[in-house]
């Protein structure tokens, strides 16, 4: 892999964002700057530490930025269960949301598990 852009989990990933801009944008006004900015930057969250860990030179680096990336797809999955009960947007992009977030966190597991079984030399 050249990149992290060819990982699986930061390809859903892309895709759970998208989603998640979607089924936000006809959140309530007084949602703008609590749950869909908090989505929002969830989601974001998993692109960024997903980069940030590829780029990482040690397995523990890594492996911690991953971690973190997959406990921000939780999040997103706390505020799209929070979102369908409160009737707030439309409850398949929330759940074609909840879909994608639950693959890229066991995608990101799977690159956990992976890279913390390799013993990648600090520089």
């Amino acid at each position: 892999m050249q990149s992290f852009t060819d990982l699986k989990s930061w390809q859903l990933g892309i895709e759970l964002m998208k989603m998640l801009y979607k089924h936000t944008e006809n959140f309530p006004s007084s949602e703008k700057y609590e749950m869909v900015k908090q989505l929002r930057r969830a989601s974001t969250s998993v692109l960024t530490n997903t980069a940030e860990g590829f780029s990482r030179h040690t397995s523990a680096d890594k492996t911690h930025k991953y971690i973190i990336a997959r406990g921000e797809c939780s999040e997103v999955a706390a505020f799209l269960y929070m979102s369908i009960a409160l009737n707030y947007g439309k409850e398949n992009d929330a759940e074609r949301a909840l879909s994608l977030c639950k693959e890229t966190g066991k995608l990101l597991t799977g690159l956990i598990q992976s890279v913390s079984q390799r013993k990648i030399p600090t520089p």
